[in-house]
């Protein structure tokens, strides 16, 4: 299977479920796996923001990774998080893992140093060099602080041949259309945000990574596949049905928002590693109130 087949349609940001006591909850994570996969979802990322990668550490990143790998056991792809701001640890993270069984590294650009373009652009092309797996690049300024340009993302996908795709969450229209005019040909564009996954397909957008299908799998991977096939007046409806269900989940933060949501469901406790904590009472209420509503 090539990797635009692998990756065209919808993957999961999947979240971490903790005890507690912040240990990771591996019944609960076992049982989330398998509702994913029932919800026919396209492929899986593990240890991105959503998984709350920056309270994981170490040896206990490697068992996420291996666990991850044996409980899906081939059924769909999967995407290791692997980034950071400083390039020489990231490289060191390719060489260090274990990554058997997984098909592609999402990589976010460079946190808080707020390099130039320059320097984005020279810490891809070290990671392109040194990766052991294809790479998706992942810009979301909202969090790192610097966006990369289209310029930017266009001159690694011409130059750096191991970065496939890009999830692209600037949310800036200008820019997407900047990337998905110039890109190459066999170079992917991802939808980084739910919320503007359908206009961003239309575009030429191959699918999206997916926060609110941690919770609604099944409706949202179809309203992605609704929307490459064409069928945009059959994909609005779904769309329309999860838009004030996509805000409540940022609206105090994420994951903070997707947890309150599966553990309205039963599927994994309201338990986080600070500074993450959980949605106010209030948040909480109004979610369980659209949880109904959607269910009705």
């Amino acid at each position: 299977m090539s990797l635009r087949e692998k990756f065209t349609g919808t993957g999961i940001a999947i979240v971490t479920p903790f005890l507690e006591d912040g240990k990771i909850d591996w019944e609960s994570f076992t049982n989330l796996i398998e509702f994913w996969i029932q919800g026919k979802i396209e492929y899986l990322v593990v240890l991105g923001t959503t998984g709350e990668s920056a309270t994981v550490h170490g040896s206990e990143k490697q068992e996420v990774f291996s666990f991850l790998e044996k409980q899906v056991a081939g059924r769909v792809p999967l995407v290791a998080g692997i980034g950071g701001n400083d390039t020489h640890e990231v490289i060191h993270g390719f060489k260090k893992f274990d990554l058997k069984g997984y098909d592609a590294i999402l990589s976010v650009s460079p946190y808080y140093n707020k390099p130039n373009q320059e320097g984005i652009f020279q810490h891809y092309k070290a990671l392109n060099a040194a990766t052991p797996l294809p790479i998706i690049m992942y810009n979301v300024p909202g969090r790192t602080g610097m966006n990369v340009t289209a310029d930017t993302q266009l001159r690694i996908a011409h130059e750096c041949k191991n970065i496939f795709a890009t999830k692209e969450a600037s949310g800036n229209f200008d820019q997407i259309n900047q990337l998905l005019k110039y890109k190459p040909a066999d170079f992917m564009v991802i939808s980084g945000d739910d919320p503007i996954t359908l206009p961003m397909i239309a575009l030429g957008a191959e699918g999206l990574i997916s926060v609110v299908a941690n919770a609604y799998p099944y409706e949202f991977s179809e309203m992605v596949r609704l929307c490459l096939n064409g069928e945009y007046e059959k994909a609005k409806l779904l769309h329309y049905k999860y838009t004030d269900i996509i805000v409540s989940m940022f609206a105090e933060g994420s994951p903070s928002g997707v947890k309150a949501y599966l553990s309205e469901m039963g599927l994994c406790k309201n338990a986080f590693r600070l500074p993450v904590v959980p949605v106010s009472d209030k948040q909480y209420e109004k979610i369980k109130k659209l949880m109904i509503h959607a269910n009705s």
